[in-house]
This record gives C-alpha cells, structure tokens and sequence, in this order.
C-alpha cells in the first residue's frame, strides 16, 4: 500500500523510515556510485530531509520499505533550483503549483508494481493539493521506468551523454495519464483514492504544512 508521511511524521514509523533510508543508501552509493552521505546506521539523508518533506512511499506487507520519493514545494529550498539550475539555464523554478519530486527509490527485491504506484500517488498529491506539475532530476536510466510506466516529463534541459545524461524534467498527470499509470501498476484509481485517505482523511484541509 502507499503511505503518505511528512518528515515530521516519520518517528511513527520507525521500521519503514528506516528502510527507507536504508535503501535510499543501497540504491544511491552502492549500486549508482553517487556521491552521497550515509551515516553510521547506514542510512542515506541529505539536508532536503530536514524541510519536512511529505514521503510518498510503498509499504511492502511486511512493514517495510519497497520504494519512495519525496516532495517538496517549490516556493521553499529545492534540489534543482540549490544545485541544478544550469540545467535550466540559470531560471529559477519557483511556484505554489510546481512541486519538487526527488530520491525516488525503489529496494532491489520491490514489487513489480511499484514504480507506477509511486507515480500514480503523485497523481493524488497533485489532484488533491492543487499541484499542476511536479519537477525532477533525473538519470539516464529513469527514461525506460518512465516509458514503461506511461509518465514521461517534458525535458527542460540536459548535460552529458548516455549513461551519464543527466535531466531536469517536468510532469503533469491529466486524466489520460492516471489511467495509463493506473494499468501499469494493477492499482484502481478507486483504491489508490482510498489509500490518500487513510493518511490525510476525505475532508481533513490539505495545505502544505511549515517546518
């Protein structure tokens, strides 16, 4: 199922956050090669963590991690506009109704589905949250995830070649798109609708909360 968890929140869920992170490690160090910190518990965090990020993330049955991302607005402090921004040519993406969508993670043994359930919640933060695009870095291996899952970005600028492409993308869900994400991750949009509500409630006020 999918959780939806500001970072605030995170310390309820002790054992998905961990393997959260955990896998955030195996899938960014050790099998890509990033350049990323991992502390002693062997968890991978950056300081995007720390501006209480709402976490889309895929609970396998047994509680634990299977894939997630993260999401942040883009009016606060992003990764594209901190680090990336000569990949849009110097201009700022700043916007109430532009989201950031970074870490998409997915642990190695994860379920077929994940990757465009993932997607597919993204879909229910835009619709209910009033988000028209999200925005992303992305590598040159996310292109085939993308294609296979029905959710490809518009590119907005790029640097280096094949495997060490590196893009900024960004992506809008219509209806279209819901249902093409929808079948590939064998997931109803009824139950990815009810799965949103588990987390924020049907008429609980979904504004984006502050740090």
């Amino acid at each position: 199922m999918i959780r939806y968890i500001y970072g605030k929140d995170l310390y309820k869920f002790p054992a998905l956050a961990r393997s959260m992170f955990t896998d955030r490690a195996d899938q960014f160090r050790t099998r890509l090669g990033w350049d990323v910190d991992v502390n002693a518990q062997g968890e991978e965090r950056d300081e995007y963590d720390a501006e209480n990020p709402l976490y889309v993330i895929w609970e396998r049955p047994d509680g634990l991690h299977g894939g997630s991302m993260r999401l942040l607005p883009t009016v606060g402090r992003t990764m594209v506009n901190d680090h990336f921004s000569h990949l849009t040519h110097g201009v700022r993406i700043e916007s109430p109704l532009i989201w950031e969508c970074t870490r998409f993670c997915l642990a190695r043994d994860t379920d077929p589905g994940a990757a465009a359930a993932l997607m597919l919640a993204g879909g229910e933060v835009m619709r209910n949250f009033g988000v028209r695009h999200y925005v992303g870095v992305f590598d040159a291996r996310m292109v085939r995830i993308y294609r296979r899952i029905g959710a490809c970005p518009e590119i907005l600028g790029s640097q280096g070649l094949g495997r060490e492409k590196i893009s900024v993308g960004l992506w809008e869900f219509t209806a279209e798109a819901q249902t093409r994400v929808a079948q590939s991750a064998g997931i109803s949009p009824e139950l990815s609708a009810h799965w949103f509500d588990l987390s924020f409630g049907a008429k609980q006020s979904l504004e984006p909360q502050a740090a």
